[in-house]
């Protein structure tokens, strides 16, 4: 473990912006690039470059266009995949998301923060922390979730919901911030 990775399960603040951190973040762009420029019916070619692109992708993958990551190399897909229209993933942590999720569009998750304190801020430090989305997770239109935040398997999250807490497996969630509402019942 480099210290980098340590002070992220830290969760103190580290400096962001080194180079090579700016070329992981380079190659992401242009790999997003090139994909959002492929018809979204070329199936091989956009696999291809997620597969080069994520930590781990399986062949069933949709993301519609336009997508956006940081890295990349933190993202980590389970089966039967789909995010509609603009899915932007901020993953300088960890994102995992398990099997059979729906993204519905302009959804954010966002592993990252900065310091409150402005002298931390200024010198671009970052505070960061994973994300998980379980298994059978619907995210609806315009939910943002915010660092450090699991989403338990079979939930759904309501448009627009502001995601700042964990949420418990089989439950509807919506709000700003998100709250629990009540719990889905599984057949």
């Amino acid at each position: 473990m480099n210290s980098q990775d340590k002070i992220k399960l830290e969760r103190i603040p580290f400096e962001g912006m080194s180079i090579d951190e700016a070329k992981v973040r380079y190659r992401a762009q242009e790999l997003t690039l090139k994909y959002n420029q492929i018809a979204s019916n070329n199936l091989t070619e956009r696999y291809d470059i997620l597969k080069e692109l994520l930590g781990s992708v399986h062949p069933d993958i949709i993301i519609e266009s336009n997508f956006h990551c940081d890295n990349g190399k933190n993202i980590f897909i389970g089966k039967n995949f789909f995010a509609n229209f603009n899915l932007t993933i901020l993953d300088v942590d960890k994102v995992t998301i398990g099997d059979n999720v729906l993204i519905a569009p302009n959804v954010q998750l966002i592993t990252v923060t900065h310091p409150l304190n402005v002298k931390e801020r200024n010198t671009w430090k970052l505070i960061t922390a994973p994300i998980v989305i379980g298994d059978n997770v619907w995210l609806g239109a315009g939910v943002i979730v915010l660092p450090g935040v699991t989403i338990g398997n079979n939930s759904v999250i309501g448009a627009g919901s502001i995601v700042t807490k964990n949420i418990s497996a089989n439950t509807l969630a919506f709000g700003t911030p998100c709250r629990e509402m009540r719990q889905i019942p599984q057949d």
